[in-house]
């Protein structure tokens, strides 16, 4: 692990301060994630680009947060598990819900559990689906053009998950009570 600070508004460089600019203005603080990220800001521009298109997918807010949540839950990323936590208790995604991905367990309703375990076997198999993991997901509801959202989600949150993992990056204070510390067994 790198020794990584997070970049404030003060310490970035123009082009870094520029995006953490917008973060602050956005979010109302600076994120430690962006504040690593600052450090490339290239890096940064691309999370928050991917992140808007997330937002623009045809998955409603729930099922966006089950993509992030899982991805970053299999990567066993505990800064996007604790803050995808937080942010899918504030957009109210059923703490029922939150507490399966979190457990790696599945989820009770039926369709979320479906795009649960596509989005893990997309993550665990880079991609090299099995025409039934395909078929499953299209019987429990989604359309051929969300296989390549849930690409998209996988894809922001391997950004910012290497990361975290890279940069050690701690928690927000505003995120500390859905911290979660990944089992040893997932942490290679």
């Amino acid at each position: 692990m790198t020794d990584f600070t997070p970049h404030t508004l003060e310490t970035a460089d123009a082009e870094g301060r520029e995006v953490l600019e917008q973060v602050q203005k956005s979010y109302g603080f600076v994120p430690n994630l962006m504040g690593n990220m600052a450090h490339a800001p290239v890096t940064a521009k691309a999370y928050l680009a991917l992140g808007q298109l997330v937002g623009e997918s045809s998955f409603d807010a729930t099922e966006q947060q089950v993509i992030l949540l899982t991805v970053s839950r299999y990567n066993a990323c505990e800064y996007c598990v604790g803050a995808h936590s937080a942010i899918s208790a504030m957009q109210k995604l059923r703490s029922d819900v939150i507490a399966s991905i979190r457990n790696d367990e599945p989820i009770a309703d039926e369709k979320l559990e479906a795009l649960r375990v596509f989005t893990r076997k997309m993550v665990d198999q880079r991609g090299w689906l099995s025409d039934a993991d395909i078929g499953n997901f299209l019987a429990a509801g989604y359309g051929q053009h969300q296989i390549l959202e849930v690409v998209l989600g996988v894809a922001m949150k391997t950004i910012s998950n290497y990361t975290n993992h890279i940069a050690g990056t701690t928690l927000d204070k505003e995120f500390v009570d859905f911290a979660w510390e990944a089992p040893r067994s997932d942490v290679a």
